[in-house]
């Protein structure tokens, strides 16, 4: 007769085998039941998650910050896998210094992203917000409204990456928009499938922006790059886009360039303060040229489940990569 062979002990073994992961922040309930066919997996609710940091080789990370001082407490520690492309919440040079890969997923979101871009631009243009505001407190005639079309217009994209290619696509397919693009670090031929105007420097599509977009990460080199001084190069009826990262735009000299009438508008999905409150950004709301959201283009089911996903998978087969 065939030994019995205990349940517990075969799903005990066959566990042993998996790698162990755990999961700092909550993420896509799909991602997860992957996540657990391809890992141990340790939930920030486990008991287990207790002394996660002496423990992990790898952690799965959304929106928490992952510190120099935090990087330090995790001496096993060799791989992050980043929910999103963002990663300005973790501090790379630590990572760098002790060789930890950090595994984000560029592009996993940037539809959800365009996406809000367009409709940031759409709302600002047409003064949708403002308008919807007036229609509470009685009758808005119509004849009291205006706008402007984006049809024809000229859009200036500062950042070549997935999420500018997706919104250059979306605003020359819809609306004919004539792009100009900026970005240092793609090479000539970037694009080759969108007719555009590519310009050596971002200073240099300001004058001719009608919307202008931004996607590019919050950097030494890019904090502060749109201040007073270059919305004034830009029209009068120009619309600013900023869903990358707050401060990214100066948000002082934004407010002082609204109120002056300098740009028609501005869209905003990314603030320094995240989220954004009325305390701090109050002046800049009342404005009825502003329409803010507190970082939402990547807040769809489908881009969350692909960006949770890409984090699983790219944690997965590096960790799978390092055994070859």
């Amino acid at each position: 007769m065939a030994p019995m062979i205990d349940d517990h002990e075969t799903r005990a073994a066959a566990s042993s085998d998996k790698p162990t992961v755990y999961l700092i922040d909550t993420f896509h309930p799909k991602a997860v039941e992957h996540a657990k066919s391809l890992f141990n997996v340790v939930l920030n609710t486990d008991k287990e998650f207790t002394g996660w940091q002496d423990k992990a080789k790898a952690i799965l990370i959304r929106s928490s910050y992952l510190r120099a001082d935090d990087i330090a407490k995790c001496p096993n520690l060799i791989a992050v896998g980043k929910h999103g492309v963002g990663i300005d919440k973790i501090d790379k040079e630590a990572c760098d210094a002790r060789g930890i890969k950090i595994l984000n997923t560029p592009g996993a979101n940037a539809q959800a992203v365009a996406e809000i871009v367009v409709a940031l631009a759409m709302a600002v243009a047409r003064n949708i917000p403002s308008i919807y505001a007036r229609q509470l407190r009685g009758p808005v005639p119509k004849e009291t409204c205006t706008g402007q079309t984006l049809f024809g217009k000229t859009v200036g994209i500062v950042g070549m990456g997935h999420i500018g290619r997706k919104v250059a696509q979306m605003l020359q397919g819809g609306f004919a928009a004539n792009i100009v693009a900026f970005d240092p670090y793609l090479p000539a031929g970037a694009w080759p499938d969108i007719p555009h105007t590519r310009v050596p420097a971002y200073r240099d599509l300001l004058a001719d922006a009608d919307v202008l977009t931004l996607h590019v990460p919050l950097t030494d080199e890019t904090r502060g790059m749109i201040g007073y001084a270059e919305l004034c190069a830009m029209k009068r009826t120009a619309i600013l886009v900023n869903a990358a990262r707050g401060g990214i735009v100066d948000e002082e000299d934004l407010r002082r360039a609204l109120e002056e009438g300098r740009i028609w508008g501005a869209g905003l999905d990314a603030h320094e303060q995240e989220p954004p409150t009325a305390e701090r950004y109050g002046a800049l709301w009342k404005l009825p040229n502003v329409v803010s959201t507190p970082h939402i283009g990547a807040a769809t089911d489908d881009a969350q489940l692909m960006s949770a996903l890409g984090a699983v998978n790219n944690t997965y087969n590096y960790l799978k990569s390092l055994e070859k």
